[in-house]
């Protein structure tokens, strides 16, 4: 967010997306948190999902930099006794996905790429200064590709599936719980199975950890009496938010997880743009460029063109309701 001063007007005009990158973060731990305590709650019926979300919840807190990383194994295992399930789900019928259909997937699959790029500086500050900027972008590069087209590809097989397979829909149940599909497919291999779902349950706090400290770095960068307040004041309030919205939330996941990916993609699209602009063309890819030009034009990018056509595109209920009644419709 220190870096977004230069593009974005200066400090006061950085102001704004560090209030957003605040928001976001906080949405991201409450999806997390949601997947973790629902998969969490598939292992017994002694386990709700509100009580798997307080686990999580707690764990996230108090884990810093313990990973856990059991998601591979458990990928491969549900490939492997899911396989006779997916090959046959090729050959129902499905009605055509329409243009709608496919930009609305194309846009959470961006969204939830480019939320990122506010968040990654806060851990490349621990590159060498002498590093290879090719080298840093194509390792981060093929991270995310690898990992983003791994997972996105799976869930989408295995969620398209699930409603042809009846142990594995009623685990789904109506897509509200992500954890208890990843259950249902390993259910087949007995203990294994409840072994990885724990694991994989066990390590959504190695990827909240890491958000609660940008949630915390980015409310400092805000205002210069934020700074002044410890960090784990921040992290205190992200809890006590964390945990009563993603039980809430848990309720209506599928609804909550668009909602929440909308919201951040409609501005760390526009944010990750900019950023890129500012850099490659005005800076020529070089930190050590600066031209007031750019702090300039891109906020009149921002102002006049962008945001007024990015606005009438975002697809609000409300707004489309709205429209609608005044159509007559």
């Amino acid at each position: 967010m220190v870096q977004a001063r230069f593009s974005w007007g200066g400090y006061f005009g950085a102001i704004i997306p560090t209030v957003l990158n605040v928001f976001s973060m906080q949405g991201f731990l409450i999806l997390n948190c949601i997947v973790g305590g629902q998969t969490l709650a598939s292992l017994s019926t002694r386990l709700d999902d509100t009580l798997g979300i307080v686990i999580i919840g707690i764990i996230s807190l108090v884990v810093r930099k313990y990973c856990l990383d059991p998601n591979v194994i458990a990928f491969i295992t549900m490939l492997a006794v899911g396989y006779p399930q997916l090959r046959d789900n090729q050959s129902a019928p499905v009605s055509p996905a329409t243009v709608a259909e496919i930009i609305s997937f194309a846009s959470i699959l961006a969204s939830s790429i480019l939320s990122w790029c506010p968040m990654t500086p806060d851990y490349g500050v621990y590159h060498s200064p002498a590093a290879s900027s090719a080298r840093i972008f194509l390792y981060t590069y093929l991270a995310f590709f690898t990992a983003s087209v791994t997972a996105h590809t799976l869930g989408a097989a295995f969620a398209a599936a699930a409603p042809n397979v009846d142990t594995w829909n009623a685990g789904f149940n109506n897509s509200s719980s992500v954890g208890g599909l990843i259950y249902s497919v390993l259910l087949p291999t007995g203990a294994f199975g409840k072994l990885l779902t724990a694991l994989v349950a066990l390590s959504i706090p190695s990827a909240c950890a890491p958000t609660m400290y940008t949630f915390s770095t980015s409310f400092m960068a805000v205002a210069p009496w934020f700074a002044a307040v410890p960090r784990w004041v921040y992290i205190l309030i992200s809890e006590g938010i964390l945990i009563p919205v993603a039980i809430i939330g848990a309720k209506r996941f599928y609804t909550t997880f668009v909602d929440i990916l909308n919201i951040i993609g409609y501005w760390s699209s526009v944010f990750s743009s900019i950023i890129l602009t500012e850099h490659v063309l005005f800076r020529r890819a070089s930190f050590s460029e600066d031209h007031i030009l750019s702090r300039l034009g891109l906020r009149i990018l921002f102002c006049l063109v962008v945001f007024p056509r990015l606005w009438p595109s975002c697809a609000h209920v409300e707004l489309l309701f709205r429209s609608c009644r005044k159509l007559g419709m």
